[in-house]
């Protein structure tokens, strides 16, 4: 007779409940889990992005939108903008005397803020769990770089500088009237606009003659990328990890231009109908009408030079038939993959995997169905689609709830907890205008009943957490294994929160 030994590993991927050490034993008690851990985009150490440049050159508008594509692809990322702490220490702002460099009050005020930002900083990247920090300031001399680069190393951060340069008098003319708008700066909350754009524009001077600019040669050694005039052209040095790829391919496809981002489902699907999830069925009678309606709804818009994406399931092209417009098909754009439970109402998914139901109901955005996705998996899916938007102009988006969920989630900023539960009901379109330092969101309806495909957020009260055993599924798998004629067999299985475990069973003859 002969034992079998087990041994379980993961090539690549560290799991909490699997051992690092591939040569230990596993103890099979280790593998209860809940869920899926978070697929953070982790750096090897803590990221310091350092923005530079004189005011009114969008070092605002660069920092917000940087913090909001990190944390929507998972990278933990806060913004500390100095204006805010020197705007809580000197309650009423006077004037631009205060920015004066001969202003040695002002100027000693201005070095504690950031010094209090830069503990902040600390404090978030060391003891909070933060990967990314965004220090958004002026930062425009080459001493008050040398203070940070020097901070960053003491606590064994990275540091990447993001310069905006513009000499465009058209570009800086509008940043100011953004920069001196009540909502955005309280330091001209009780003046009026004229008054406010000459005192802003008196403050730009104060950081003139004492402004240094990245030098090629100067500072080759630093990491950075240079913007010039919104994008004209940019300068790359020295970057240092794939954290600051993403960031710098992030930033290169960036714009200001005026657009508008339109959103929307297919028309109502005859799955829907039937209160099933997933599939590739066609439009319902309703949803052929609503496809006829957003035809016509998108031709009153006028809009120059549109574009029209959509999946490669036949409910988003059979909507964009109906759009006098060529569209282009994105693998990228297709629904959640339901896996096992796709083509399946609510209730028969609560019948036949109560397990299951309940997991999701825990954590929907992390939750992966078997042999399909999680809501983080589609993140990472749809990436690609956000940088595209991004260099684009004016997009209608055909697509999916679940898809125009993680779409949404990203042009308003929302936190992974309440992604799952954003409301996008069938035959309404969004209509996103980015501005400032947001996104202006309207709602329009397009008359067209259907059904309501949104489940609210389950009420939970307190209770013991579900757990998942995977020791189960494994001894089952094991039973019915048969052994090759060398002794061992590779057996590959997907549970939630497992890209694919490897089982390996060895006969060792017993002794």
């Amino acid at each position: 007779k002969s034992r079998v030994m087990l041994c379980i590993w993961q090539a690549n991927l560290t799991k909490p409940w699997v051992d690092n050490n591939p040569s230990s034993d596993i103890s099979l008690s280790k593998m209860n889990y809940e869920l899926s851990p978070p697929i953070l985009c982790m750096t090897n150490c803590p990221t310091l992005i350092v923005t530079v440049g004189l005011p009114a050159r969008g070092k605002t508008y660069i920092s917000k939108k940087l913090t909001r594509y990190l944390n929507w692809i998972g990278v933990p990322t806060r913004e500390f903008n100095v204006g805010q702490y020197r705007r809580e220490c000197v309650k009423i702002y006077k004037s631009f005397e205060f920015f004066r460099p001969d202003n040695e009050e002002g100027l000693k005020i201005r070095q504690q803020c950031a010094s209090a930002a830069l503990n902040d900083v600390r404090q978030y990247l060391a003891d909070e769990g933060g990967q990314v920090a965004v220090f958004d300031a002026t930062n425009t001399t080459r001493e008050r770089r040398q203070t940070i680069t020097a901070f960053a190393e003491q606590n064994g951060f990275k540091v990447f500088f993001v310069e905006s340069v513009c000499e465009d008098p058209v570009v800086i003319a509008e940043n100011i009237v953004v920069s001196v708008h009540s909502d955005f700066c309280p330091d001209y909350m009780n003046c009026n606009t004229e008054e406010a754009m000459e005192d802003f524009k008196k403050r730009i001077e104060c950081y003139e003659n004492s402004y240094e600019t990245l030098d090629e040669v100067w500072d080759r050694h630093l990491s950075y990328i240079k913007i010039i005039d919104v994008g004209r052209r940019y300068l790359v040095n020295q970057v240092q990890d794939h954290i600051q790829s993403r960031i710098v391919y992030y930033l290169m496809n960036i714009h200001i231009t005026p657009r508008s981002i339109y959103l929307c489902r297919h028309g109502e699907s005859d799955l829907n109908v039937k209160g099933c999830i997933g599939g590739d069925s066609g439009l319902s009678p309703r949803g052929r009408e609503f496809a006829k309606y957003l035809g016509k709804f998108i031709e009153s818009q006028d809009i120059s030079d549109l574009k029209v994406w959509t999946s490669q399931m036949k409910r988003t092209i059979q909507t964009a038939e109906a759009v006098s417009v060529p569209y282009e098909q994105w693998k990228a754009l297709n629904e959640i993959d339901a896996g096992v439970c796709e083509e399946m109402m609510y209730e028969e998914i609560q019948q036949h995997y109560p397990l299951e139901f309940a997991l999701r109901d825990q954590d929907k955005y992390r939750y992966r169905y078997p042999k399909g996705e999680s809501y983080e998996d589609l993140v990472q899916r749809l990436e690609p689609v956000i940088m595209e938007l991004e260099r684009q102009e004016n997009v209608l988006v055909i697509c999916h709830q679940a898809v125009m969920r993680c779409l949404l989630a990203y042009f308003l900023d929302k936190t992974a907890e309440e992604l799952p539960y954003l409301k996008c009901p069938l035959h309404t379109v969004l209509k996103l205008t980015p501005v400032a330092y947001g996104c202006k969101v309207e709602s329009i309806f397009l008359n067209v009943d259907a059904v309501n495909t949104h489940r609210d957020r389950p009420e939970v009260g307190i209770s013991t957490k579900t757990h998942r055993n995977v020791v189960a599924p494994v001894i089952n798998i094991i039973r019915n294994i048969s052994l090759t004629n060398d002794g061992a067999a590779l057996v590959l299985f997907n549970r939630l929160g497992c890209h694919g475990f490897t089982v390996r069973c060895v006969l060792i003859p017993r002794l």
